[in-house]
C-alpha cells in the first residue's frame, strides 16, 4: 500500500503555534486554586477557627474555589477600578480604600465610615467570637453596575454567593449563621465590612451581620428582610 505524506501550509502552522502560545499565557494569568475543607470540632467549647488559611489568594491566583461540606465557595479577585459595595467606607489603615486593598492592609486594619472609626477584632479574639442578634441582607442593587462591584477585601461581589459583611471580624473569616426563627443554618465567607447606620435608618447599624441575597435565600428571610440569628466562627481543616 502506498503511503501519502500529509503536509500543512505555513500559514496553518503559524496560526496553530500562536493559538498554543495564547492559551499558555491565558492559563498563566487566570489561575484557579481548588481545594476542600471539613469542619472540625474543638475540644474547648467556643474555640473555633481556621487551621489552614490556604483559602486566601496567593500572588499568582485570580480565582479560588473551595468546599466546606456541602457549601461551595467561588471567589474572584476584583479589578481595583470597580466601585465598592460599601462606598461609605472612607479609609482603611489611614489609606484610601483601594490603596489599602492593593497593599494587602485590610484583614484587621482599622477603618473609617462617615467619620466614625471602627477597629476590627484581632485574629485571636475572633477565634472565640459568637453572637446573637439581627441579620439583614444586601447587594441586589449591585446587579445594575456594569462589571460588578468590589468587597472591602478586594473580592468581586456575587449577590448569589454565600458571603457576608461584619463590622469587626477579620477579612476573610468563615462563620456559621443560624436563623433562629426557622432553624436553618449555613456557612458564609465574611469578606466585607458592615452593616453601618444609614441616614434613613440609623438603627441598621445595630444589626450584627449583613449577608448576600444568596445566603438570605438559603436562610429563608429574603422576603421579610431581617431575621434573628446566631453567628459564630468555625474551624476548618484541609481535606
Amino acid at each position: 500500500m502506498r503511503m501519502h505524506r500529509v503536509t500543512f501550509p505555513l500559514w496553518f502552522l503559524s496560526i496553530f503555534i500562536i493559538t498554543l502560545t495564547f492559551c499558555s499565557v491565558l492559563k498563566a494569568t487566570v489561575s484557579t486554586i481548588k481545594t476542600g475543607y471539613r469542619v472540625t470540632k474543638s475540644t474547648v467549647k467556643g474555640t473555633v477557627w481556621v487551621v489552614r488559611e490556604t483559602y486566601q489568594f496567593t500572588k499568582e491566583a485570580t480565582n479560588l474555589v473551595y468546599h466546606i461540606g456541602e457549601f461551595t465557595f467561588e471567589v474572584v479577585r476584583a479589578p481595583l477600578a470597580l466601585p465598592l459595595v460599601r462606598d461609605e467606607i472612607q479609609t482603611i489603615d489611614g489609606l484610601p480604600v483601594t490603596e489599602a486593598i492593593r497593599l494587602g492592609r485590610v484583614k484587621t486594619a482599622p477603618y473609617t465610615v462617615n467619620g466614625s472609626r471602627y477597629i476590627p477584632m484581632t485574629v485571636t479574639s475572633a477565634q472565640i467570637y459568637e453572637e446573637t442578634g439581627l441579620a439583614s441582607w444586601y447587594g441586589e442593587e449591585t446587579r445594575r453596575l456594569p462589571g460588578g462591584s468590589m468587597r472591602t477585601n478586594g473580592e468581586l461581589f456575587n449577590p448569589d454567593g454565600l458571603t457576608a459583611a461584619h463590622k469587626y471580624l477579620p477579612l476573610p473569616t468563615h462563620v456559621q449563621v443560624t436563623n433562629l426563627e426557622n432553624g436553618r443554618s449555613i456557612m458564609v465567607r465574611v469578606n466585607d465590612h458592615g452593616p453601618f447606620p444609614s441616614r434613613h435608618n440609623p438603627a441598621s447599624g445595630k444589626r450584627i451581620i449583613d449577608v448576600s441575597r444568596g445566603a438570605a435565600e438559603q436562610l429563608g428571610f429574603v422576603e421579610q428582610g431581617t431575621a434573628r440569628v446566631h453567628v459564630e466562627t468555625i474551624q476548618l481543616q484541609e481535606g
